[in-house]
């Protein structure tokens, strides 16, 4: 005995602490971990044979004369004395109540003495003795003390975590070599083995059932010493057998009782249909799985029905979605809300995962739940996934998903349960995956601060305590644990170990099974034996077939007397299987997964009915199918893996599942398990399967890698998150319990309790490894964390850093496919995989016949072994050899996988060897060559395939295209085949691309690409979509200078997709580009496109930058006016620089003036100085000022009516569509603030306004917007205001307001600019501005977005903790996400409301203003939003609590930086693209919008200097760092638009034939720019002819789409005049088409819906815009409206159609779904009226009365928000009529009737409800008395007089859900009373005062009348707009 103890010890002391820990990182940890685990079997192995460390018998007088006198005194020195020693760090306190405890908990001696020895150690062996002797004694004066005041007596020690965790390394090796143990047994004794539990008991937990340990397995080494009670051990010659008896079962305790089904809800009583009762455990777990949402842990045994407890906890979840009144009552309906959560169940194994999705799905389908399997094989669309409610998954595949920041994130959000099955597989190698999963998902919950419960499932678990605080469980309600008592069957568990040399061992294997298959079938059992492979089956079988007529025992095995025989008989000899044939005579099968279906499907229900005695399989029977038997057996414990590339154990999660299948509960009452191994391994096994090894981590196998994942998910951003992120593993955990094992030593705990240390050495290596291969970047000074592309392409491929840096070395820019694969069989995901002797024969041959590279390795290393298997893997080649197959079949599955990382490393290098790396690729996916011909990839017959090879292989793809169905016959000698190939061919995905070059400067050039589908799609090879990648390659073939992908699916196979781009090109330039359209998986599906630059023109673009010159700033004195000064004076004192520089030629000069600077310079000025001048130097003429954006007039009216107006007593007014001021008062103002479409529709008629005449001035804010496509607005502005001013003998000066621009020479001639041209550089600003690009990579747009939310907070936290912040977005959709995830982010601060900068009341106050929920809850962690979709209530909190620092971020859209003037110190540009429903996808938005942005960076008064950080896709970047810095060229947009505009000269007499036109084009800034850059606007070359051709041919074009359209008209050979239609086109400022379409389409009797589909397709609904996944909505909202959009016949995601569902939406007065669709309506309202305008005059042209009634009748509807069938109920709120009739006699009774009488008349009515609102509708519905004559023969005259007030001076109409308020309008119909001829119409109003300023009450009008309906019957109409009023007077019209 001394021998072996003393080995243990020199062998521990040769470990020692140390050897835990070879390196500052612990990666040895796993060897270390193997050795210790081989001590601690051998200190087992000691133990096991000396039964009981003490006999009480054995106790002498002479080992202590004193026992019988010791109390508790004695008892407190001797634990004084223990504390004070080495052997153990527990304080002497903790370790008095711990004896004391353990002396309570049992009165089992041989328990004690073991609970006792983990304590003290072997130490003090000899006072365990004197503490169980004297037990009875202790215990009885400790009840009868108080043992508070004796625990407080004992010293005061440290106290820890540790004190119940394993002991101190150093103490075990003391104890072992201190003086003789004295051990009483025989070690020849034959009996029970070792019992007895572990460790005391300190606390007891309410759902612990049948386990003292409290879940930690606590000794001198961290294991147990005993097995259960009564096992026992028997000795053969050949084997040794370990017996553990079956647990009895446990007794039922007080109060329990089943739960029977019929006592639950709907939900469980639906899914448990089957079930009476809920068994024992599901029973006790139900209240905490089904009526809590805690997280929990349930270790059972296998068998217990844990998989119904997950049910249980899905279905939990599943209620909180669920809207029922009753979910008791079954009548009740239940809506389930399946959109809004998931459920993510982790399998162990693919096996596994398949046989829960059939179980779940079929239990959960009642409720129109989706279940399905997300594995490696199993790949789901985003549709699928989207449609799925319960995703059953496995680590790995989960881990993909949630470690991808730019991929399934709203999966991962939606999800609300996770539950992890077999979560004791933490002891596994793939342990560290669950651990990485469990540690992000509750690291989700924190941030997100979204619940997602955790659930795990386990068999018993030694350290189930440490495992339920790693999940997060409250030991005290989520725990769960039962022992194998509770197992419905219970096992009894044999281990066999055979002996002998490794040559005989595996005969003894076959000896042993044999042995115990006999003995089960004499007793009449079934039994299942388990092997390792598929061949094994057979030959296990026929080996024991053989062994029982050997021993004459093959009667056993006769079957023939079953009932069921001969049905048997027949259905076995219908198989093919030869095997299973033969071997079902002998009542013997086979079970693996080469067999077919069908054969597996026969065995298991053969096996079932009992006609088979034995079954041989393999796991996957175990795993996948639910057949039990009496009896298991698994026979050998070695297995090949493939990833190893070695034999390994059999893990213990398959062990367990084998185990598992052991026991029928409705047959018998046990069952008994079997497993034969070798005998070294038997300790092991014995080990793993009682569970006497604590669970421990693995996640240090993997740490670099994980903490890469963290990186680039963007979860762990610097080295103190990745500390915190340690804390959530399960390692941490374990390492605090067992520090030994993790290289730990116990002075380190007690100095660190929390290991922060330790982890902060743990992750700081595992960053530096990183770094070092360029996958992150780490700042060691500040403890930053960057990911790379390297680093986020390994993660989401599932490289490891190993691999990454054998590619840093090998992976080069130009490589052949033999260069990629000889790289590929270099990574070390290959490394475990060895090349042996008896392969190389194998080997050899498949190199020779199968690999047509060539190989760089000997076959007999691994690279070159790993490189022909792969060879073969893709030749289809046959391998024999079992392991072989193995091999090839692990390097394929991951061939693929690192292929694709490679490829996208190669894309971010801009390498070409991308295209040869993505083409091996598919080859391995495909199993084809490049070389082979392409449509061998289709399932051709296979003598069509040799064909195929033989015959078309010379000859391209597109040779094959062009010839005809005979050609192909003839081709490959089959005439019959032709038609067949040529389909085939067709199949094959290619696209076709024309490309336009578009010049932007000298060094950059925009590609717009046409792309085309040119195949025909087939959902059985092509599926929903198919990808493609976009690439320019540059002449040379080594370099991409741009890639994009290309996602097509069936629905848009058949239309063009365009791709706009920009690229770098070198000087000089090369001679061409190539553009490559790739599939992404069909090998030969390329088209190349070569593109000549051969005629691009690259125009020296010498951009004249103005310097700033070195100035005394000039003071304010300067301008000479008191006012002047004394506006400026509460502002500034002195000029800045830019504007000292400007300020002579603009205010003492009539000049035109450019001044392009950076925003926030001070241009804003020379606007205010030309404004001034003007005013003082022609008093009575006006100034007029454009801004491109209503925010801009806004602002600027604020800004001017607030410092200008008063003290300078002048008069401004506002003209936008929001505002319609009176003629008076535009003429009367001084300066008109307006937008470029408002004042272009003015200026069309300036003939007839006076006031537009009279302007001298015009300034053009934001010039640099005639890029743009309003920019053609302000082409037309300044070029009819030049024509005016020619027309009028009056000078108008032009001021263009602008950023720099790189073309500013163009800009100063179109303006006719001589001296007045300034444009400062970028950096010209008062506040310097430091500029970051960030690039953050992945296609998906939200992901992105997402994605750059940690970046942004860490930006703040960065560059401005505590001065103002603004975050510009794209969308409002955006402001709420990110908003979230910033309060996420504050919320894990220590001060989460740091960005709040005012007190308690004061936020209340101001929350309880706000209308918008997202603003709510931001607002208290000082975050504000700011989008069109708030209120302007709302709009104004945000911004006055940010511009007053009172909250320090605010988010907003772009239009907040044209809108608002509100600086902040850092802007931060989250993304730079806006969704565009034209390309159906994002586009990128103009420079000058982000410009704009960057130019709210730096507060002048505050900042020294600003910062912006712009947040790009990756590929964009390097388009910002030029861009931004040099300035993007302004060309034109008039030549897209050029036929409206020209229809507007037209109508008006300006142009009357082509040669006007084109002198027309002369004044554009257009004309200059095509001169300039003329490629770029499509003309053939840069000389004068070409450009004159192009010019001449797009206002040809023009005038014919306009002739098209019936807007003009030619009236001789060269002069045009303009339609009424054309005329009617201008005034409204329409486009063309949309009178086009409508004449087109309408008809003389069109009822209403025709009416509305027609308004719905006007072109003004082209911008409308449209969201990502908003035709989703609108299919939702279209199911309530009256008429289907379907009659547009539109994709749900079109403009036209969104605007005929929100304009309906509107009448039916819904609630919109989303708040973008209520500013959206907002939208549409606003143009809907000038286009029903429109077409009623256009009706009334066509003389179709009916469509005016209609369309006046929806005039009337969209006002009163209604459809027309409830317009007079809709008129008056408040009241509740039954019917229209009954709202209508309301009507006319009540209204115009004063509003007193009205409240006296009204207010005991029962149908009134809302009196307020009826008499506000009543007095304002106008009481009219209207005459009609015949003043003279071509003369009507109409006398209409309002006999009562208007209820406002404006005659605003009562309409309160309309968003802008209305003007009372009539329409005045002439129609035939017989034919219903429309003759003549006209509009009146009241509105518009006299010159008096009194309301006017009367009007008279007088209409000619037609000639064609003189002498005719006709009524006289008159329609009011708003209300459903009609007044109707009949006349005959006489000559």
């Amino acid at each position: 005995m001394e021998v072996e103890l003393n080995y243990v010890v020199n062998h521990l002391e040769k470990l020692g602490p140390a050897s835990f820990c070879d390196t500052p990182y612990s990666f040895s940890l796993s060897d270390s971990n193997a050795e210790l685990g081989a001590l601690s079997l051998k200190v087992d192995e000691i133990l096991k044979t000396n039964y009981n460390l003490i006999n009480p018998e054995d106790v002498t007088d002479s080992d202590n004369n004193e026992f019988a006198l010791k109390d508790l005194t004695w008892l407190q020195n001797c634990c004084n004395e223990i504390s004070q020693s080495s052997s153990t760090e527990l304080d002497a306190s903790v370790l008095f109540e711990a004896v004391i405890m353990s002396l309570k908990a049992t009165e089992d001696q041989c328990a004690i003495q073991e609970d006792l020895l983990n304590l003290v150690g072997l130490d003090h062996i000899d006072l365990i003795s004197d503490i169980v002797a004297n037990s009875s004694n202790l215990i009885e004066e400790y009840m009868n003390q108080n043992d508070t005041s004796i625990a407080a007596q004992l010293s005061d020690g440290y106290t820890s975590e540790a004190g119940s965790s394993a002991t101190h390394g150093q103490g075990l090796l003391d104890s072992l070599k201190s003086r003789p143990r004295r051990f009483s047994r025989s070690r020849d004794n034959r009996g029970p083995l070792f019992t007895g539990q572990q460790v005391f008991e300190v606390e007891k937990y309410p759902h612990v059932y049948g386990d003292k340990r409290l879940g930690n397995t606590i000794s001198v080494i961290g294991k147990k010493f005993a097995l259960p009670a009564g096992s026992e051990r028997e000795d053969y010659q050949k084997y040794e057998e370990i017996i553990v008896p079956h647990a009895q079962r446990a007794p039922q305790m007080q109060g329990e009782k089943l739960l029977e089904i019929s006592s639950m809800d709907i939900l469980c009583r639906k899914t448990f249909l089957s079930y009476q009762t809920l068994n024992r455990i599901q029973s006790l777990v139900y209240p905490i799985a089904y009526k809590t949402n805690e997280n929990m842990l349930i270790c059972a045994p296998t068998g217990a029905g844990k998989t119904d407890v997950a049910l249980l906890a899905m279905l939990q979840t599943i209620s909180n979605y669920v809207e029922s009144m009753n979910l008791m009552d079954e009548s009740e309906p239940l809506d389930v809300h399946r959109d809004d959560f998931k459920i993510v169940y982790i399998a162990p194994m693919k096996a596994l995962a398949a046989e829960v999705v059939e179980k779940m799905g079929k239990r959960l389908a009642w409720l129109g739940l989706k279940t399905r399997e997300l594995t490696g094989d199993m790949q789901l669309t985003k549709t699928e996934i989207a449609e799925t409610q319960i995703l059953v998954t496995t680590p790995e595949k989960w881990d993909v998903v949630t470690r991808k920041s730019v991929g399934d994130t709203q999966l991962a959000e939606k999800v609300r349960l996770v539950i992890i099955d077999e979560v004791h597989m933490l002891h596994d190698e793939r342990g560290a995956v669950i651990e990485s999963l469990v540690a992000r998902t509750q690291r989700l919950v924190e941030t997100s601060q979204q619940m997602i419960r955790i659930v795990g499932l386990s068999a018993t678990l030694p350290n189930y305590l440490d495992v339920a605080d790693f999940l997060g469980v409250n030991r005290y309600k989520g725990l769960f644990y039962f022992s194998s008592a509770f197992r419905p069957c219970p096992i009894e568990q044999h281990f066999i170990g055979a002996k002998g040399s490794p040559k005989i061992v595996n005969s003894n294997i076959d000896e042993a099974c044999f042995d115990k298959v006999l003995k089960l079938i004499q007793e009449g059992h079934q039994v299942m034996i388990f092997v390792h492979s598929r061949k094994e089956t057979i030959n296990s079988a026929k080996k024991l077939r053989e062994q029982f007529f050997h021993e004459g025992e093959a009667d056993l095995l006769d079957n023939s007397q079953h009932e069921k025989y001969s049905l048997a008989q027949r259905d076995v000899s219908k198989s093919k299987n030869k095997e299973l044939k033969e071997l079902f005579k002998y009542s013997m099968g086979i079970h693996n997964a080469g067999m077919l279906r069908s054969d597996r499907h026969l065995t298991e229900r053969l096996f079932s009915m009992g006609i088979l005695k034995i079954l041989c399989c393999t796991a996957t029977l175990a795993w996948g199918v639910n057949l039990p038997a009496y009896a298991v057996l698994i026979k050998g414990t070695q297995l090949y893996d493939p990833q190893k590339g070695s034999f390994v154990d059999l893990g213990v999660l398959d062990v367990l599942q084998i185990f598992g299948r052991a026991g029928r509960p409705q047959f018998e009452s046990s069952a008994v398990a079997y497993i034969i191994t070798t005998h070294d391994k038997l300790s092991h096994y014995i080990s793993v399967v009682t569970q006497q090894s604590p669970i421990e981590s693995r996640f240090t196998d993997r740490l670099v890698d994980n903490l890469n994942a963290e990186v680039s998910l963007g979860t762990v951003t610097n080295i103190d998150e990745a500390v915190s992120w340690l804390g959530y593993t399960y390692l941490y955990i374990r390492m605090r319990r067992n520090p030994l094992v993790y290289g730990i030593a116990y002075d380190e705990l007690v100095e660190d309790p929390l290991l922060g240390s330790k982890r902060r050495e743990l992750v700081s290596v595992a960053a530096g490894r990183l770094a070092d291969n360029q996958m992150i970047v780490y700042n060691k000074k500040n403890g930053y964390l960057i990911p790379k592309d390297l680093g986020r392409i390994a993660s989401n491929y599932y490289i490891n850093y190993q691999t990454v840096s054998t590619l840093n070395n090998l992976l080069k820019s130009k490589m052949s496919e033999a260069d990629i694969i000889a790289l590929l069989s270099q990574c070390s995901e290959f490394s475990q995989i060895k090349s042996r002797e008896n392969e190389h024969r194998e080997l050899e041959s498949l190199m020779e016949n199968s690999s047509p590279c060539q190989l760089r390795d000997s076959i007999s290393n691994t690279s070159g072994k790993v490189n022909v298997i792969l060879q073969s893997y893709i030749s289809r080649a046959h391998v024999e050899d079992f392991t072989l197959t193995s091999d090839t079949n692990y390097v394929a599955q991951n061939a693929g996988r690192i292929t694709r990382a490679l490829f996208e490393i190669a894309m971010s290098r801009t390498w070409a060897s991308a295209f040869t790396i993505l083409s091996l690729n598919k080859s391995i996916d495909r199993r084809q060559w490049s070389f082979e011909h392409p449509l061998l990839q289709f399932d051709l017959p296979h003598d069509l395939a040799v064909k195929v090879e033989n015959q078309c292989g010379s000859l391209s793809l597109e040779e094959l295209s062009d010839m005809s169905t005979g050609e192909l016959g003839d081709l490959i000698h089959n005439r019959k085949m032709g038609p067949t190939v040529k389909k085939f061919i067709s199949k094959l995905p290619l696209l076709n691309i024309n490309v336009d070059l578009l010049p932007l400067t000298k060094n950059v050039l925009r590609l717009v690409l046409n792309i085309t589908p040119n195949f025909n799609w087939d959902m059985r090879y092509h599926g929903n979509s198919q990808m493609f990648w976009i690439f320019v390659e540059d002449s040379n073939g080594l370099e991409i200078l741009h890639h994009e992908q290309l996602l097509l699916n069936k629905r848009n196979v058949s239309t063009s997709h365009l791709l706009s781009f920009t690229i770098p090109v070198s000087n000089p330039l090369p001679s061409q580009l190539y553009i490559i359209a790739v599939s992404d998986k069909w090998l030969g599906a390329e088209t190349v496109t070569p593109v000549s630059l051969s005629n691009v023109v690259f125009h020296d673009d010498s951009n004249p930058i103005t310097e700033l010159l070195d100035l005394q700033p000039l003071p304010i004195t300067a301008l000479h006016d008191p006012v002047l000064e004394g506006i400026c004076a509460k502002r500034f004192s002195f000029f800045n620089a830019v504007q000292t520089q400007f300020f002579h030629t603009i205010y003492h000069t009539d000049t035109n003036i450019f001044v392009g600077a950076p925003t926030g310079s001070g241009k804003t000025m020379a606007a205010e100085l030309a404004t001034w001048r003007a005013l003082h130097n022609y008093p009575k003429s006006k100034v007029v000022y454009i801004a491109p954006m209503k925010a801009l007039v806004k602002e600027r009216v604020k800004d001017w009516g607030h410092r200008l107006v008063e003290p300078m007593g002048i008069s401004m007014i506002e003209l936008t569509g929001d505002t319609n001021p009176d003629v008076k008062a535009v003429t009367n103002a001084n300066i008109i603030i307006t937008t470029p479409e408002k004042w272009d529709g003015i200026t069309r008629s300036w003939k007839s306004r006076k006031y537009v005449q009279d302007v001298s001035l015009i300034i053009l804010d934001e010039i640099h917007l005639l890029g743009s496509d309003r920019g053609p607005v302000l082409e037309m502005i300044v070029s009819r205001m030049n024509y005016v001013a020619s027309q009028t003998n009056k000078k108008v000066r032009v001021l263009g307001l602008s950023t720099a621009v790189a073309n500013a020479n163009d800009l100063a001639n179109w303006l006719n600019i001589r001296d007045g041209l300034f444009n400062f550089r970028h950096s010209v600003r008062p506040v310097p501005l430091e500029i970051y690009i960030d690039g953050f990579p992945g296609r998906a747009y939200c992901p992105r977005m997402m994605s750059m939310n940690k970046p942004a907070f860490q930006a703040i936290k960065t560059h401005s903790p505590t001065q103002p912040v603004l975050i510009f977005v794209s969308s409002r959709r955006q402001t709420r996400l990110t908003a979230k995830d910033l309060i996420a982010f504050c919320g894990l601060e220590d001060n989460p409301r740091r960005f709040l900068y005012m007190d308690e009341e004061e936020l209340e106050m101001i929350v309880s203003e706000v209308e918008d929920k997202s603003l709510k809850l931001a607002l208290p962690f000082g975050i504000a939003l700011h989008h069109a979709g708030l209120t302007e209530n709302d709009r104004k909190i945000s911004e006055e609590l940010f511009v007053n620092n009172k909250v320090q971020i605010l988010i907003a859209t772009s239009t907040l930086a044209w809108g608002v003037n509100t600086p902040a110190h850092l802007v931060i540009v989250k993304g730079t693209e806006y969704y565009d429903a034209k390309i159906g996808g994002y586009k990128d938005m103009d420079l000058t919008d982000v410009l704009q942005m960057l130019g709210r960076a730096g507060r002048p008064q505050f900042d020294n200097s600003g910062v912006a950080r712009i947040f790009v896709q990756d590929i964009k970047k390097s388009f910002y760092k030029h861009f931004l810095h040099s300035g993007f060229p302004v060309e034109s947009y008039l030549h897209k638009v050029l036929d409206n505009h020209l229809n507007a000269e037209i109508a008006t007499g300006t142009i009357d034939c082509i040669q006007g036109a084109m002198d027309f084009l002369t004044c554009t800034y257009f004309y200059r720019r095509v001169h300039q850059n003329p490629v770029y606007y499509g003309a053939d070359g840069d000389d004068q002819k070409s450009i004159d051709t192009y010019l001449s041919k797009l206002v040809v074009t023009a005038f014919n789409e306009l002739e098209k359209s019936a807007c003009i008209y030619r009236v001789n050979e060269e002069t045009y005049a303009p339609t009424t239609l054309g005329r009617i086109v201008s005034y409204y400022y329409l486009f063309h088409t949309t009178i086009r379409n409508f004449v087109q389409k309408i008809t003389e009797n069109a009822e209403f819906d025709l009416a509305l589909q027609l308004l719905a397709e006007a072109s003004e609904f082209d911008d409308l815009a449209i969201r990502h996944n908003e035709d989703l909505i609108n299919i939702e909202i279209n199911k309530s409206l009256k008429y289907s959009a379907a009659c547009l016949n539109l994709p749900m995601v079109d403009a036209h159609v969104k605007a005929f569902i929100l304009t309906q939406a509107h009448m039916a007065r819904l609630k919109l779904p989303v708040d973008d669709y209520v500013t959206d309506t907002s939208t549409v309202l606003d143009q809907v009226i000038r286009i029903i305008q429109s077409y009623i005059d256009v009706s009334a042209e066509l003389g179709y009365s009916h469509v005016c009634l209609q369309y006046i009748s929806l005039m009337q509807c969209l006002k009163q928000a209604c459809y027309p069938s409830e317009i007079y109920r809709a008129s008056l709120p408040g009241l509740n009529a039954s019917s229209e009739k009954e709202a209508r006699d309301y009507l006319n009774k009540f209204a115009g009737n004063k509003t007193d009488e009205l409240y006296q008349m009204l207010c005991n009515d029962p149908n009134v409800f809302d009196i307020e609102s009826l008499v506000n509708s009543l007095i304002s519905y106008p009481k009219m008395n209207i005459e009609v004559s015949q003043s003279s023969s071509d003369k009507l005259l109409l006398y209409l007089r309002r006999l009562n007030q208007p209820l406002n001076p404006d005659f605003y109409i009562f309409a309160p859900l309309f968003p802008k308020p209305q003007s009372e309008g009539f329409f005045v119909l002439i129609i035939d009373s017989e034919t219903q001829e429309l003759f003549a119409i006209r509009r009146a109003s009241f509105a518009g005062r006299r010159n008096d300023d009194s309301i006017r009450l009367s009007l008279r009008i007088s209409m000619d009348i037609p000639p064609t309906c003189r002498n005719r019957n006709v009524k006289v109409m008159v329609v009011c707009d708003g209300y459903p009023l009609i007044y109707e007077h009949k006349i005959v019209l006489m000559i």
